[in-house]
């Protein structure tokens, strides 16, 4: 067993100095999705569903030339756009519901995504943790991403215990300083993808690991 400081650490003293530590080693806490528009964001996010982004950042390029804006999405059929994202798994039912979050962009909010989560996840085929990453990247809105690097990592750390997405969004917004929610949630997606991965965790390597409730245990 691991003796460092951070085993002794406050949840909030743990979160702060997570925050840090990503900080000097992600300096650039972007979502890795390619969109140059609100909408096109949200369907990306949607496509991202079950799919790696840089598969989704292959797909979307024709995508969004053949369907370039909302009114051209809505006006579609989900056969006519089950084509462009079949890669992406789902695809039937991620065509379904771009067609339908479409139909609602345009019917109900003018044409403009939401910049609140609550309107957000009226349309269909988004959740709270799509609506989240809008609402932050978008509108820089506090937001918490908590997709399945979150999730897990956080859990690891010791800032949760909990594998249920919506409880961890509230713990992390208990924790997180508002400023800095969004960006630690890239952060994190960022480190799970290079070191904290899954099935073969780089633990000696990681950044984070005096300050890790798991590896403390180790």
């Amino acid at each position: 067993m691991h003796n460092y400081m951070g085993c002794k650490m406050t949840a909030k003293e743990r979160a702060k100095k997570c925050i840090e530590l990503l900080k000097a080693e992600y300096p650039h806490a972007v979502c890795q999705l390619v969109a140059s528009s609100p909408h096109e964001l949200l369907i990306a996010t949607r496509l991202s569903a079950q799919c790696r982004d840089d598969r989704v950042n292959q797909v979307t390029p024709a995508l969004f030339e053949r369907f370039k804006s909302v009114d051209e999405f809505a006006n579609a059929t989900p056969k006519e756009v089950e084509p462009y994202i079949k890669s992406c798994g789902l695809y039937v039912t991620k065509a379904k519901d771009i067609v339908e979050m479409c139909k609602s962009l345009r019917d109900d909010f003018g044409g403009k995504v939401p910049d609140t989560i609550e309107e957000l996840i009226k349309l269909q085929g988004v959740g709270r943790k799509t609506a989240n990453l809008i609402v932050g990247d978008i509108y820089g809105k506090p937001a918490v991403v908590t997709d399945t690097h979150v999730i897990r990592i956080t859990n690891l750390l010791g800032l949760c215990n909990t594998k249920d997405p919506y409880k961890v969004e509230l713990k992390l917004k208990e924790l997180l300083p508002p400023e800095e929610s969004n960006d630690f949630c890239h952060r994190v997606v960022l480190h799970g993808r290079a070191v904290c991965v899954a099935r073969t965790p780089k633990c000696e390597q990681c950044t984070l690991k005096e300050v890790c409730k798991h590896y403390c245990g180790k």
